[in-house]
């Protein structure tokens, strides 16, 4: 097929933050780079790319609610000189925005931003297809789906499995997203809610997909499997594994003891790494299974000190049996975050459920063994006993034992190291992620063009 320019409108929560951010960011740098014209709109807009649009949902709001916001926002400006303002801005909040606070007060998930049926008029021209990333996060109307189905081809990758439950971004074994939710046995996993309205939240989204057309993909056969098991099934088109890619010119191996000294990391030390937003909060992350195999490594290692750093949250230093663990605050360089791959004897990433995590295909490129817990998409990721080693979830001594047993044996590290780097540029490179993206964009487009053109005539 002949490579068409194509006019692409991606949506996402953010133009900078966790995974599903930068995915959706490489893309949109991507698609321009190669002569489409593209444009990003974002819940909350941060940087300064011209392509880069925010959702008009403040602006978008009658005059009642934006003079409450103004009132909050000169709250937040004095609150040097007031001391804490929040209780007073949480109720201005609740004032100008009265059905948000209901809905927040009784589990309602909500879908009030109306710069979402803006979204067609945020591209410079009308769009050829519209691509949606998370929509969870206070950005997005759910309702509108429908309609924007009706204006342009949709795609939308799954980041997580939000659109397919009560509530909750992973149901973590839980199967009420199957059969309704309700009687939700966790009403604190991410995104949290008040009370239990899983049920009702659960059948407004089976009721919006039910009138929706969407083309769509995921990292993992995992998360997509689920989707087509799930309410979201009658909403879709056509479906793809489309595996995340990162950039192979940035996470690529490179020299350990330099990448040690720029990071000032002890040169004589094993390094574990583990990386993730707020790694101690997360929901889907394990950070007492991490915690607990780190101390059993210390105790079993004697040759060398053991450093665990832990990356993406701030903290002190703990020393936890022979071994230390050091927090270090989240990087925005990604010539940085590299750097820690590389200074890395093993990556370990420690997880309770999880899609199809940037960071272990960022180790891989970088050429660092993984030792991972064995659940959703990590293992079409890391193939065990070639590339990595797979634990048993909450399985803290296996896991310890996998580590042990690769800083004690460099050999094996390197013979993992070489295999991972193979099957990062084979099948994890940015280039082939937006290759399929726009190879699956064309095919949709031209069909629905086509068939336009059919009824026309």
């Amino acid at each position: 097929m002949t490579r068409n320019r194509l006019n692409i409108l991606q949506v996402s929560t953010a133009d900078r933050g966790g995974g599903a951010e930068r995915i959706a960011m490489n893309l949109h740098e991507r698609y321009i780079a190669r002569g489409h014209l593209a444009t990003l709109a974002v819940g909350r807009k941060t940087g300064n790319d011209p392509h880069v649009v925010e959702i008009p949902n403040r602006r978008s709001r009658n005059a009642w609610a934006r003079a409450w916001a103004g009132v909050s926002y000169q709250l937040h400006t004095h609150e040097h000189r007031l001391g804490s303002t929040r209780p007073l801005r949480t109720a201005a909040d609740a004032v100008g925005r009265p059905k948000a606070w209901l809905d927040e007060q009784l589990g309602c998930e909500h879908y009030g931003f109306p710069g979402t049926k803006q979204l067609t008029g945020l591209a410079a021209q009308e769009p050829d297809l519209i691509h949606l990333h998370n929509l969870h996060g206070g950005y997005f109307d759910l309702r509108q789906l429908p309609q924007l189905s009706r204006n342009a081809p949709i795609f939308i990758t799954l980041h997580d499995a939000w659109m397919l439950s009560g509530h909750c971004a992973h149901s973590l074994g839980c199967d009420r997203w199957r059969t309704g939710c309700g009687g939700c046995p966790a009403l604190g996993t991410y995104p949290a809610v008040k009370r239990d309205a899983t049920s009702r939240n659960w059948r407004r989204k089976r009721d919006i997909y039910a009138n929706s057309r969407v083309y769509l993909t995921a990292p993992s056969k995992w998360l997509l499997d689920k989707a087509k098991r799930s309410i979201l099934a009658p909403a879709i088109q056509g479906s793809r594994v489309i595996p995340n890619g990162v950039d192979l010119k940035v996470f690529c191996p490179g020299d350990q003891a330099g990448a040690r000294h720029r990071l000032a990391l002890p040169e004589n030390a094993y390094v574990i790494l583990f990386a993730a937003n707020g790694i101690r909060r997360s929901d889907f992350k394990d950070f007492q299974t991490l915690r607990e195999a780190v101390r059993q490594v210390g105790d079993s290692v004697a040759d060398r000190p053991v450093l665990c750093v832990a990356l993406g949250e701030a903290g002190e230093t703990q020393e936890i049996g022979g071994a230390r663990i050091r927090f270090v605050a989240p990087q925005s360089d990604p010539d940085v975050v590299a750097d820690y791959y590389r200074a890395a004897d093993v990556y370990a990433h420690a997880a309770k459920e999880d899609t199809f995590p940037t960071t272990v295909i960022e180790a891989m490129a970088c050429g660092t063994p993984v030792v991972a817990s064995e659940v959703g998409g990590i293992p079409e990721q890391v193939s065990h006993g070639q590339t990595g080693m797979l634990a048993a979830p909450g399985d803290p001594a296996l896991f310890g034992a996998y580590l042990t047993m690769l800083l004690k044996n460099p050999e094996l590290r390197r013979s993992f190291a070489q295999e991972s780097v193979k099957v990062a540029v084979q099948r994890f490179g940015l280039d082939t992620h937006v290759e399929l993206n726009l190879a699956w964009y064309e095919l949709v487009v031209w069909n629905v063009q086509s068939e336009q053109t059919r009824i026309a005539a």
